[in-house]
């Protein structure tokens, strides 16, 4: 079953609700062959080991007393580990058991000895008359699970973030100062077009107040290139990137690529304290990426952003 193609906040959920499917099986099983030798570490470490077996991709098990004190070693696939007489209560994963609870799988957290996003899996012990002994410990790196890894799908709505405090503080004590961009706008946004629209460039940042661009190209996506300003404004820079067709499967339509491009000019002169210092555009997932002197960002859809005025950003910051 593979998984849906949803938020990343969706996609999470799924992963954890595929571990506890694969975990709580094999441990409810493992703490009821555990009660029987319920404090005698020698026995409990044997049970543990043999446990282990059916869970590959568990790091090591240990048996805690209902203070979270360990009982047992920590049992790993290469033998025993120090761990006997760890106090546990503080660790995150025993804040998540709740009264009544009989499994729990605790959110990721970085571990104290690997330094690593991990997880752990306890499993409540109660004899037969519902008494509760203590927990069993399954830890996992995070790296090591089994999972699907279905990529999620990014979001495609506003998104607005809030900048330094520092900076947005002071922000009615600057100007904009006119960069070398912003003297020769016309031609870094007909390069820059020509080169998204023909030559397989399908992200760019143009930060107008250091005059310099980032690219990333289909032809080789695992890699940015930055131009700086004279590379903007020459047009022979196209030369150095192959022809290729505009993106049929592109969010961004090729006949909107200049009007958001103009747009980003508008915004970096409708206020001398309120103005764009950078502006992105990703055409495959169609979202304009907007940081202003305040240092606020915005994250918005390319059609929901054309059809916003200057006076509307003027007073989103």
């Amino acid at each position: 079953m593979k998984a849906p193609k949803e938020s990343l906040q969706e996609s999470i959920v799924y992963q954890r609700e595929a571990l506890m499917g694969l975990l709580q099986e094999p441990l409810r099983s493992l703490a009821e062959a555990c009660c029987p030798v319920w404090g005698e570490r020698e026995k409990l470490n044997a049970l543990l080991g043999d446990a282990l077996k059916s869970l590959p991709y568990c790091k090591h098990l240990y048996a805690l007393d209902t203070d979270a004190i360990q009982i047992s070693d920590n049992v790993s696939h290469e033998g025993l580990l120090e761990g006997f007489g760890r106090d546990r209560s503080k660790r995150p994963y025993m804040s998540q058991v709740e009264p009544g609870a009989g499994f729990v799988l605790s959110g990721a957290y970085i571990s104290l000895r690997e330094r690593r996003p991990s997880l752990t899996a306890i499993q409540v012990v109660r004899d037969r008359e519902g008494k509760k002994l203590g927990f069993i410990g399954a830890y996992f790196g995070l790296r090591d699970l089994p999972l699907t890894r279905e990529l999620y799908e990014e979001p495609r709505y506003w998104r607005q973030i809030k900048g330094d405090p520092s900076i947005r503080g002071t922000v009615f004590h600057q100007t904009r100062t006119e960069s070398e961009m912003d003297r020769q706008t016309d031609t870094v946004l007909g390069v820059v077009a020509e080169l998204m629209l023909y030559h397989g460039v399908f992200h760019v940042i143009l930060h107008f107040s250091s005059s310099r661009a980032i690219i990333w190209l289909v032809e080789d996506p695992f890699r940015y290139r930055l131009l700086d300003i004279n590379e903007l404004i020459d047009p022979d820079t196209c030369l150095a990137y192959p022809r290729r067709p505009y993106p049929a499967d592109a969010l961004v339509p090729a006949g909107h690529i200049r009007e958001v491009l103009d747009a980003f000019r508008g915004l970096r002169q409708m206020d001398e304290m309120f103005y764009l210092r950078s502006g992105t555009l990703n055409i495959f997932n169609g979202i304009v990426g907007l940081t202003f002197s305040c240092d606020g960002s915005h994250y918005i859809p390319y059609d929901e952003f054309l059809k916003m005025d200057n006076a509307f950003w003027i007073g989103a910051q």
